[in-house]
Order: C-alpha cells, then structure tokens, then sequence
C-alpha cells in the first residue's frame, strides 16, 4: 500500500521510522517532511492547505491512506474533504476537530457529558474576562486562548497581574476568545486512545516537559521531552479516565452526529478526587509520539488504517516493557524567535551511543544539516527504567555538536525521584 504522512516534525519523523517497518507499506510519501524523514519515505512538495493539490497527488500516486500529524490541517478540514473522495484517511474531521481547534467546544461537551474537568468560564471580550476573573475564581488562575497555540496558548496565573497580562496578549487580536479555568493541584499526565468512533483501543501513557526550564520554570513550550510509561497513571487510574472522560466523549460525539476517528490525546490532571480532563488534543504529541513509537512493537500502518476504515474491533497494541525517554534539542531563544541555520553535527555518534536522533526543525544547506525551527531534534533512547533511559540519552547527547542550542538536563526527574533512583 501506497501512504501519505502529512507533517514535517518530530512527530512525523517518529511515525515514518514506524511505518517504515510494516509490512504492508509499498511506498511511503512525506509532504512536506523533512531530512530524517527523507531516510523512510519520498518527500513531497505538497503544501497541506492546499486540499485540491493533496487529493490530485492521492489519486495520481494510488494512496491507500493518508495519516495527518499536525493539528492545523485537522482543524482545516482536510479529513473531509478526503473522505468525500473516498480516501481512508487517519486523523478526525473538522468538527470533531473542534476538540483541540476550541478549549470552549472542549469544556462545553464535558458540561454536556458530566466530564471530570476544572470549572470555567468562556468569555469573548477583555471587559467579559476581566468580570470573569472578579467573580469566578481565585488564585491561581488559568489562562488559555480558545484556538490552536502549538501548545503555548496556557498561562498558569499566580497573581492577578500575570492574569491580566495573558488576557492582554489574548484579546490584543480581534475576534478573540480566552476559556478562564479554576487551577487544579496535581501532576499531569498524557493519555492515548485510538478509536475509529466506536471502539476504543489505549495506546500507552506518558509524561510531557512543557516547561522551557530545568526543574519546570518558565514559559510553556510545545514540549521539551517525555518520557513512556508513566507509572504515576495507574492500571486503576487508567480505568477510571477512560470509565469517566475518555468513552463519554467518544460516546457523546457520536451520539451528535461528529463521531472521532484516529488519536485522542487526554491530557490528565491526576487530582486528591481523581483524573481530570485539561484538555484534549486530536492528534499524536510531540514529543510524547517519539516515546510511543519507540516502545510500539506492533504493525503501525495495519493498525492505523483499522482506524480508518472503521474495523478497530479486535485489534491490539502492543508495547516493549522498557521505558523511553526523550529529550528535545531547541534552538537558541526558543520558545521565542529561534536562533536558525547553524550547523548540526555528530548524529551518528549519537544513534552509535544507543540513542534515536528524530528530527524536526532541520533541513539543509550547502551540504550541511542545520537548524531551522524551534525544536530542532528528539534524542531517544530506551532502557528497563526512567533512570536507565535518562542515562542513555544524556549520554548520547554527549556525541552532538550543535550551536545556539540547549536542552533540559532533567527529563524524566518526577519518575526518578519517585522511585528513588539516581539521576
């Protein structure tokens, strides 16, 4: 079989490294990709937005799936109108999109469905979210922009200030909607689902780094690495969020007539009185997808496409026992405007080391690999505990050369802290 893999991320690289291996793959096509992409799959110069381009490519080239990774062509619709031409296709229609595209529709459907979440209020202007703030709730308060924000669209409010500067920056844009959230204690944790609308199937558990900064301090990020399993989310706790959050809302949806197909991903509040929904996203984390995919044991373009064509029932996900670990490389002055075009050097030493080099922001140049977005690079590596990954990975980050760059020293720290291991 022919595939299609939309996106250019570490995500995707992570996807195209697995489906490389499935048996059934004929050929493999990445639009737009990137250079570790390049080593599974032919890259297209497909731009995603353009949907009439992207089917003409689909029937010219016989694809028999099509597996988008990012969020933005979700949200656009381009599910649909695939679909509408017969193309199995991975990833959630437009409307049920709305499950990542609004933090509003999200929190709506969980008042519908008696979902476990934070309390809120949606509000539409400055003066509404300043009432808001006023009457609703305390602090700590937070903050998000109801739209798609590369998972930097949360500020977590200490002080009133810091409340009202995020709302600010929000409305500063007309048209604008914010969600005002009560802040709940706990840890949080990452939770997926495949489901083709009616079957569900849990495909593994992780832990995000969304902070820019060791020890959780700083601006939110898209996400600095993650580690898979996470043990903190309990066989009884994984029960009990897929019991009271994660099967309402895929009951819910298709009861209104937008039912999800492909990835859900929950993210948790492991809260005193129980799981509790943050959000959801619609697609595969990034980096938590690196983690996933390091672990996955099973045929992925099978599987996916089950979920595609509606045929989930009696499939399976299978998961090596060890724990991965992944720790992102990010440009200089990330998550701001990032430093680009430096020179990347010693990923194979790396990969010698033990690790897996995933790319997302590189491309190249003259020659040579360098630096062209954000987050630059995913260094994996497995091993029988957090702590065992975490020496891994840190270790084969040794072997890379890169300027105007950083990464996190603690990735994966709760987890090691909580078993009392060294690292």
């Amino acid at each position: 079989m022919n595939v299609l893999l939309i996106g250019s991320g570490g995500r995707e690289h992570a996807l195209a490294w697995r489906l490389a291996q499935s048996p059934g793959l004929d050929t493999l096509f990445a639009a737009p990709g990137n250079p570790g992409i390049a080593e599974h799959a032919t890259l297209v110069a497909l731009d995603p937005a353009d949907h009439a381009a992207v089917l003409r490519f689909v029937n010219d080239q016989q694809i028999g799936l099509v597996i988008i990774g990012p969020e933005a062509p979700l949200v656009a619709g381009l599910g649909d109108d695939l679909r509408a031409a017969g193309v199995p296709v991975f990833g959630p229609s437009r409307q049920a999109a709305q499950l990542e595209g609004s933090k509003g529709f999200t929190k709506d459907l969980c008042a519908r469905a008696n979902i476990p979440t934070a309390g809120y209020r949606r509000v539409s202007s400055r003066d509404e979210a300043a009432l808001a703030l006023d009457r609703s709730f305390g602090l700590p308060v937070v903050i998000k922009a109801d739209g798609l924000a590369a998972g930097k669209g949360v500020t977590v409010a200490a002080a009133r200030a810091e409340a009202d500067a995020a709302l600010d920056v929000i409305f500063a844009d007309a048209g604008a909607q914010a969600v005002i959230e009560e802040f709940l204690p706990g840890e949080e944790v990452s939770l997926f689902v495949l489901t083709d609308g009616e079957t569900l199937l849990p495909f593994g558990t992780a832990q995000d780094h969304k902070r820019v900064g060791e020890g959780d301090v700083g601006p939110n990020t898209g996400g600095m690495g993650a580690y898979s399993p996470a043990r903190v989310l309990t066989p009884a706790l994984e029960a009990q969020a897929l019991r009271e959050i994660v099967e309402p809302t895929v009951r819910t949806l298709r009861e209104e007539g937008t039912p999800f197909s492909g990835v859900l991903y929950a993210g948790l509040m492991l809260t005193p009185a129980g799981p509790r929904l943050i959000e959801y996203n619609a697609r595969f984390g990034d980096p938590e997808c690196q983690v996933l995919m390091a672990r996955f044991t099973g045929d992925l373009l099978a599987l996916l496409l089950a979920v595609a064509t509606g045929r989930l029932a009696g499939e399976r996900a299978s998961f090596a026992s060890d724990t991965a670990l992944t720790v992102v490389v990010a440009a200089e002055n990330y998550p701001g405007t990032p430093v680009t075009g430096s020179r990347i050097g010693g990923i194979g030493a790396v990969e010698a080391a033990g690790a897996r080099v995933f790319h997302a922001g590189t491309r190249e140049q003259d020659g040579d690999l360098v630096t062209a977005g954000g987050r630059v690079l995913a260094v994996t590596a497995t091993g029988t505990d957090t702590a065992a990954a975490q020496a891994r990975a840190y270790a084969a980050l040794g072997h890379l050369t890169v300027d105007h760059a950083f990464f996190r020293r603690d990735i994966g720290w709760r987890d090691v802290a909580r078993s009392g291991e060294p690292g």
